[in-house]
Order: structure tokens, then sequence, then C-alpha cells
């Protein structure tokens, strides 16, 4: 461990923003090297980390180095492609019925690090845990909460049939969400970890670093670099780390680091533009966004552009208060919100809030929430309200969330549209921050995952999403470039949005 990290003292908070995941490294693309990937070496990737709240359990994370550290141990069946759709990993194939409600998914030829075959078990074994009632911590038990686990079956050792409790064509990206990686059959001790990932385990300290080794059996062949540390840092360490030579990855770095790194020779900067969303969310049962005049005069007083040119520093694009501009089911006709002040301020005298106060909640939790907060409220008292800004605690903003303030700010990386909705708008999302419960909604969204012609899907979905831009209680004011750091000598980094395959994936990474 470097004395420039220790001494910083591994205090960076990460993710539970919106499960937000981590961004940049894959086979190819962005920095290759005309002399071909080479082996060996030691690779120390630098996240902000949670301190005490760092975990090795796979089905128990929400910050961005925890998942960064499962990434290389365990794997999924499913992962997402830099589009969002579901790409196969453990599971080679799948196919469902006509109704999409039983799928029977077909096993790569795969070891675990302690040599056992990977079989039918494992799967069964791993989706019970996930859903195991006494352990509520487990992040994807409402995104899989649709499972039948009794009627589940293997067929064979290296099929398994998943059976769900209403049909749902998007099954297979749910299984490549948070928290849904495959475990042995009996595994008990997450202090010792054996998957079937590129990486084995070495040791583990809470809030400082993971060591890992490559495993050489890997189906997916074996990774480059011999030795994988994935630390835990703040900003400025992970900055400070990086151009000091004592790191080669950082995650997540600021938009005016990037500035300055870009200047220099030392360091590049890998961005997936656009890939992520930040947005102030407010509470659609509180006063006074329980009026959808107040709610819709705080979208008309945004500016958008402003935002994005001072928060991001111009790296991102304004948002159009739905989540995930770009990917797929995203309405891409709908038209762009402009700002009205004049709109606005009618919409609010309406509502009887001109001249009152409303607290806006944020925090440092992530680069430009209290930024924003502050220009935001200067754009609402041009309309004649004052938006007074409190700071909460990183380390718990991301649940403080879910009961505090009337407004606050969300940030969200990349996952599939129907996830989003399924973790944030249902009545029974984990992380509904604007406490959007509509039973009509929520009928309408099981309906459309019904669905399996996708153009017939994709339509409604539209329809649900142009509701909840009119009427629910998101103002995504933007959608920011992820951007990774990387040592000039780094090679095989990816340009990708967070959450998907190649995201945090060093397997595929070498040292020139």
């Amino acid at each position: 461990m470097s004395d420039a990290l220790n001494r910083r003292g591994f205090l960076g908070l990460a993710g539970g923003l919106g499960l937000a995941a981590v961004a940049g490294c894959g086979s190819g693309g962005a920095s290759g090297s005309a002399a071909g990937p080479k082996a060996g070496g030691r690779l120390r990737a630098v996240f902000a980390g949670g301190g005490a709240k760092e975990v090795l359990d796979p089905h128990v994370q929400s910050l961005f180095v925890d998942i960064a550290r499962h990434k290389a141990i365990y794997e999924k069946l499913v992962e997402l492609g830099p589009d969002l759709k579901p790409l196969p990993r453990l599971a080679e194939k799948w196919e469902p019925d006509a109704q999409a409600a039983t799928w029977r998914f077909t096993l790569r030829d795969a070891t675990f690090h302690d040599g056992k075959q990977l079989t039918s078990e494992d799967v069964l074994y791993s989706l019970a845990r996930i859903a195991d009632p006494n352990t509520p911590e487990r992040v994807a038990q409402s995104s899989l909460a649709a499972l039948d686990l009794k009627r589940c079956k293997a067929i064979g050792k290296r099929t398994v049939e998943l059976v769900l409790t209403a049909p749902n064509a998007e099954f297979p990206a749910l299984l490549a969400g948070i928290g849904t990686q495959i475990v042995r059959d009996g595994f008990k001790d997450p202090a010792k970890p054996v998957g079937t990932g590129a990486f084995k385990f070495v040791s583990f300290e809470a809030g400082r670093s993971l060591v890992a080794n490559r495993y050489d059996d890997y189906w997916d062949g074996a990774a480059k670099i011999e030795e994988l540390q994935i630390l835990s840092a703040d900003a400025e360490a992970r900055a400070n780390a990086l151009q000091g030579g004592q790191a080669e990855y950082a995650n997540e770095m600021t938009a005016t680091f990037a500035r300055t790194a870009e200047a220099g020779k030392t360091v590049k900067i890998v961005a997936a533009k656009g890939s992520t969303t930040q947005a102030f969310v407010m509470k659609v049962d509180q006063p006074p966004f329980d009026n959808p005049d107040v709610r819709m005069a705080f979208k008309l007083l945004a500016d958008r552009q402003r935002l994005v040119d001072v928060v991001l520093a111009g790296r991102g694009v304004v948002g159009n208060d739905l989540f995930g501009k770009g990917f797929q089911y995203y309405p891409a006709d709908l038209p762009q919100r402009e700002r009205n002040v004049e709109e606005a301020k009618a919409l609010l005298k309406k509502a009887g809030l001109l001249n009152k106060e409303v607290e806006i909640f944020t925090s440092d939790a992530s680069a430009g929430f209290v930024e924003a907060a502050t220009l935001f409220a200067e754009q609402v008292g041009e309309a004649g309200v004052k938006l007074k800004v409190t700071t909460g605690s990183a380390q718990t903003y991301a649940k403080d969330l879910l009961s505090k303030g009337a407004i606050g700010s969300h940030r969200s990386g990349a996952m599939p549209i129907p996830q989003y909705v399924t973790d944030r708008l249902l009545s029974k999302s984990p992380f509904n921050v604007t406490h959007w419960r509509r039973p009509a909604f929520d009928a309408a969204f099981a309906a459309a995952q019904v669905q399996t012609d996708e153009a017939a899907r994709a339509a409604k979905y539209a329809e649900l999403q142009k509701t909840l831009r009119d009427q629910g209680g998101i103002l995504a004011w933007g959608h920011p470039d992820f951007l990774v750091a990387v040592s000039a000598k780094v090679q095989g980094v990816q340009a990708v949005p967070p959450n998907t395959l190649d995201s945090g994936r060093f397997d595929k990474v070498w040292l020139a």
C-alpha cells in the first residue's frame, strides 16, 4: 500500500447514489498498443471508498469499490453490453417459452478457483441466497422477486430452468443487475471468496485494499496482469496517486481533473460520453412537490445548459427529465424541455409558493452535487422562491435521501431503463427517492414487460416515460461523461458506460 494513499485515509464515498457502477476497462478500444498485449506486472486501481462499509459479500454491494472487487473475483450469468442490452457470460445462451415466463439457461464450461466445475446447482443456490428473506440487505432481492424458486430446477449439470411468477421479457437483463453474482453451492463465508472470475482472492482490508492474483484457468482467457490491487481513496487522493505513480487507474474523476490531466503526458482520460444521469429529485407526496404545478415549475426553471457548462465543465449533455438518454427504449422523439421563467412564475403563484422558502437536501457524496444545487438555487430565485441548500453526510446520503428533503440531488450510472424503473419508480421499489407510487403506473409497466414483441414493448415503455417526464418527480438536468483516468502505460481501456461488461474489467488490461 502506498504511503500517499495511507496518508489520505481512504475516506472517499462511492456508489449508492442510484447504484451507479464503475467504468472503463476492457479489451482493445480506446488505448491500444501497436506492440500488442504484454503479460505480467501489477495494476493498482483506485476507487472512491466507504471505509468499514466495504464488503466482500457479492450479494451485498452498493459502493463502486465493492462492485469492482466482486467483478474481479465473481461473475454473473449475464452482463450488459455497451448498448445496455444483455450479453452471455456464465450463461452461454438462454431461451424463453412463448410467454417469457419460463427461461432455460445453458452454462459455460467454467471452473471455480478451487477447481470445482460450475453447475446448475451453483446457480440455484446463488439465486436462493439472494432471495433469502432473512438477509434483506441483498440488493437484487427486489429485481429478482418474480423468481418462483420452488419451481426452478436443474436440467442436467449445465442447464437450469428458471420460472417466473409473471412473464417478463426483460428477465435476462435483470440477471445482469448489481448483486447477482454466482457463488458456489454451499457458499457460507464471504471472507473466503471463491468465484469463477479472472482473479483469485489473496487479501482484503475494508476501507483500504483488495489484492488478487491472476486465475490461469479462467474460461475467457487468463488476464494479462499478474496482480490486481483495488484500493480505496477520496477524489484528491486518487488524483495524487495517479499523478505520483502510485496507481495506474483512477475511477470517477472530475471534469476539473480531466482538464488538468489532458494538458500533460503522464495521464490519459477515457470518457464514456453522456453515460450517467444527474438530477434533482422531488418527493411527489410531500409539500410543496405534492402539487404537480410546483413540480412542473421547477422543471421549467432549470437552465440545463448552464448547469452542464458550469457543474460538468461542459463534459456532458443536457437532460430532458428522464433517465437514460440514448439508451434502449429512451423516447428520443419527445421535445426538449426549455427554460420558461414566466410560465414557472405563473404556476408558482397559482400554488401560493412565491416568496416562500424551500429546502434542497444535498451532499458532497458525488462530484458536482453541491455545486449543482447552489446554481439551481440561483435559477429558482429568479422566479421568487428561495431554495435553501442543506448538506448531509456523504457516507449516509444515499440512504438519507429516501426519507429526508422534499427535493434532493440524485445521480445514477448506466443501467437498462426497465431496471431503473423497477428499482426506483414502482410502488414497492427499494430506491424510490421521488416517492412516485401509482398503482396504475405499476400495472402498465407490468403489462409492458409481458410483451414479447420488442417494438410493442418499446411503445408501451415510451408512453410510461412520457408520463414520468410530465408528472413525475425527476428533474434530470444533465447526462455527464463518466471519466476514468489511467497512467500512460496502461493499455486496453475502453470508453464504455458504467455497469456494462467492459467497465471496471481488468482482465483485458495490460501494462506497456
